[in-house]
């Protein structure tokens, strides 16, 4: 089992994506997956190597369901575009998430849209301290992996409540989102330099997602 047949998976599974088709090929799907749960597992151990403050994760723990919610959002598909996980998961925090899809593959951390009493901690932190997250985003090898904040299209026009619009961190204020990401190939995902593609990114996104989760816990 390699990621080449994983992509070739999901590829066959959104131009067949029903119930039916999945039922048949039920075995086919589980042996994709438990070769991604394995390498999870192989990723759990080596980030935690490196990183005092991990988390472990399983493989099992880490894996997001394949099945879309469509209870909520009965218009999607039955079955996603990709295989989602989330290493180093701890409560109210942002784990560090893999995400290997058909139309797009990525590695992003922090948070995604939060809510509001994650953002009003955040924002606290930067109030208190937004010189040190900015230190971090302007860092020229974390620029080079992961470009600028993610941008969800949803930041404040004004100021939060409780700051002034001239505060001096004000464009980090309005946003909704504090989260990065650092785009895949399947060429490279498929290639021999991905595990350590994921160690150099874990490591160089270490200090944004530690100022996160600091400013969340406190």
């Amino acid at each position: 089992m390699s990621f080449y047949k994983l992509y070739t998976f999901l590829r066959e599974l959104q131009q067949n994506n029903s119930k039916e088709w999945m039922d048949e090929n039920r075995n086919y799907y589980f042996d994709v997956r438990d070769f991604y749960i394995d390498w999870l597992n192989k990723m759990d151990i080596k980030l935690a190597a490196i990183d005092p403050n991990y988390t472990p994760t399983t493989g099992k723990q880490a894996i997001n369901r394949i099945n879309n919610n469509l209870l909520y959002h009965p218009n999607k598909p039955t079955y996603k575009d990709h295989f989602g996980a989330g290493l180093d998961q701890e409560t109210k925090q942002g784990d560090f998430y893999i995400h290997l899809g058909t139309t797009e593959s990525f590695i992003a951390g922090g948070f995604y849209k939060p809510k509001s009493s994650i953002l009003k901690s955040i924002r606290q932190a930067i109030d208190y301290n937004g010189d040190e997250l900015l230190d971090i985003l302007n860092k020229p090898s974390f620029k080079s992996l992961f470009g600028t904040l993610i941008d969800d299209g949803d930041s404040l026009k004004t100021a939060p409540k409780g700051f002034s619009q001239d505060h001096k961190y004000i464009d980090l204020l309005r946003r909704k989102t504090f989260a990065v990401q650092h785009d895949l190939t399947q060429k490279l995902v498929t290639g021999d330099e991905f595990e350590e593609r994921v160690i150099t990114v874990y490591k160089e996104m270490l200090p944004f997602r530690a100022y996160l989760n600091e400013a969340v816990s406190v």
